[in-house]
């Protein structure tokens, strides 16, 4: 049965709830999210669901059935805070050569937790025949470059990267769709590889309606969903010719940062 929290009294912070724990503050809850125990609680509750599970190997597992089902990946690999995630990606890179995978999946890399071992990883990535995509700032030649819709340089960003590979992510709001459509459309008039990562049916008929005006192929772009959202939608549009490429977190701290996510602080 589920427990319940009295509402706060007069005066007193509003409180939250993760894991059955009351939190004061948004700060508070990252601070939660961060603890070990915590944690594992949330990786039990989205393994297979939304989070591949915490090993490299459940990443490998997930990668495996999708492209079995003609679908392609973008492994975001995620360790838990205090372990080496140079070294940790390193086994995956690994291990999805030897899966044979490789051709299938690119790696997300966080370019502000990995610092100078960026290009290091992402060397290591290439040589494995992984296309690489990095979040955050780092110049990697030939990297796939994450474009949050949300971000005041959107635009910016994709006008001067539209000639190569950019994965264009969605953000919340009104204004932040607006900011999205009119990345689209910058996209899908150059001449690079545009990656399309949007769970909302509207602007997933959006980079349809733009894909087709602009007269693109399609293996000229793609579309990039989460992992556990809209699987009826995902496999309609492969069965209708689109190509489909899923975001699968893994990794002992990928639960904590799907949790920020839904909460729309990541």
């Amino acid at each position: 049965m589920r427990r319940r929290y009295p509402g706060p009294e007069k005066g007193t912070h509003r409180r939250t709830t993760v894991s059955d724990v009351p939190v004061r503050s948004s700060s508070d809850a990252r601070r939660l999210l961060e603890r070990p125990l915590v944690g594992r609680v949330l990786t039990g509750l989205l393994a297979g669901r939304r989070v591949a599970g915490p090993r490299v190997e459940d990443a490998v597992r997930v990668a495996g059935e999708l492209v079995s089902e003609g679908r392609r990946v973008a492994l975001e690999h995620t360790p838990a805070p205090g372990d080496d995630a140079a070294a940790e990606l390193a086994v995956l890179i690994g291990e999805i050569r030897a899966a044979g995978l490789a051709a299938d999946c690119e790696l997300t890399l966080p370019a502000d937790r990995l610092g100078s071992r960026t290009t290091e990883v992402s060397r290591a990535a290439a040589a494995a025949g992984l296309v690489v995509a990095i979040v955050g700032a780092a110049d990697v030649p030939g990297a796939v470059v994450v474009v949050p819709a949300g971000e005041p340089d959107a635009e910016i960003r994709c006008r001067a990267h539209a000639s190569g590979r950019v994965r264009l992510t969605e953000g919340r709001g009104g204004a932040a769709d607006l900011a999205f459509v009119r990345c689209l459309n910058v996209l899908m008039a150059g001449d690079g590889h545009p990656e399309i990562a949007a769970s909302d049916r509207r602007l997933i008929a959006i980079a349809g309606e733009r894909a087709a005006w602009n007269g693109r192929t399609p293996d000229s772009w793609e579309h990039v969903m989460p992992y556990g959202v809209q699987t009826d939608e995902q496999r309609r549009l492969v069965a209708g010719g689109y190509t489909v490429r899923v975001a699968v977190p893994s990794g002992g701290g990928a639960a904590a940062l799907v949790a920020r996510r839904l909460g729309g602080r990541a």
